[in-house]
């Protein structure tokens, strides 16, 4: 498996990879309000950082996990 770290990675490939792992929730975050009910807000605001490779998915999550995503 392919290193998921932003350093290892582009900006396309964190897009596709946050796409692929959301994708196993259910198939989609289409009304699905899962998340924002945890306090995390939308799914696909949650994950930017990542995206724009300012955070690692790991510290996102850990943060969701612990209810410190709000920002």
């Amino acid at each position: 498996m392919k290193s998921i770290l932003i350093k290892d990675t582009t900006r396309e490939e964190r897009e596709k990879i946050v796409r692929q792992a959301l994708s196993v929730c259910g198939g989609g975050c289409d009304f699905c309000s899962g998340c924002d009910n945890r306090g995390g807000g939308r799914i696909d605001e949650i994950y930017r950082p990542y995206i724009e490779g300012e955070k690692e998915i790991a510290e996102i999550n850990a943060s969701f996990s612990t209810g410190l995503v709000r920002g």
